[in-house]
């Protein structure tokens, strides 16, 4: 039995978790902050530290579409992309085109700069902080705060542009982005030979490690 080349492998099941932890996590931060239940946003944020420390650690080790240096790329490849989308049929990219590796990069970077803002915010009475919030002053501490929601509402501003772009991508271009973020699979066409992801459990099993220990020791305030 010959193997089927009509789909093939696009992203990982790491890449996978983290993209759909991710979004449940933020919606789940965004209700405790507003319930005020600071137990468990703490939580939530110590596990969203995890998710980026380890997709990070992903972005160097991980599988082929996972790595920086598959999707980052410059302004000009950027640009003559956006030129394609006026082409029909359109063609797929293998794994993120380069638009979409800036928005990946934009999110991440956003996402990092809000959870370190978390872990030294200060509340405005001083009863609830970051496990951070020692470090620095109590107006450091408030600045923080500022930023860690600042940077949310920009951080919302991006999610919107993304869900529009996967619209955009499925209605007018006839392409699920959604489908293969789930399943990890796309279709390529009945002739194109699927090429391996090389995506090693022992490397994942590492990053897991790295990121948990992290998070765990920054949750203790680098206190032990």
């Amino acid at each position: 039995m010959t193997p089927d080349t009509s789909t093939a492998r696009v992203w990982d099941l790491p890449v996978r978790l983290f993209h759909w932890l991710l979004v449940a996590l933020l919606g789940f931060s965004w209700w405790s902050g507003e319930h005020h239940d600071m137990d468990w946003h703490r939580l939530s944020g110590y596990t969203i530290l995890a998710l980026l420390v380890f997709r990070i650690y992903w972005g160097f080790a991980g599988s082929r579409n996972a790595r920086f240096s598959q999707f980052v790329r410059g302004p000009r490849a950027a640009l003559a992309y956006l030129r394609t989308l006026g082409k029909r049929p359109y063609q797929a990219a293998d794994g993120h085109n380069p638009v979409g590796g800036w928005s990946v990069i934009a999110m991440l970077a956003m996402l990092v700069v809000m959870v370190t803002a978390g872990l030294f915010a200060v509340d405005v009475d001083g009863l609830e902080s970051g496990p951070l919030a020692d470090y620095v002053s109590f107006d450091t501490g408030r600045a923080a705060a500022e930023v860690h929601h600042l940077v949310f509402n920009v951080l919302l501003a991006l999610v919107v542009l993304h869900v529009l772009a996967v619209l955009f991508y499925l209605i007018g271009l006839r392409h699920n982005l959604v489908a293969p973020m789930i399943h990890g699979r796309r279709k390529t066409g009945a002739t194109a030979v699927a090429a391996r992801l090389g995506a090693s459990p022992w490397k994942a099993a590492i990053g897991v490690a790295i990121a948990v220990g992290f998070a765990y020791a920054v949750s203790k305030g680098f206190r032990f």
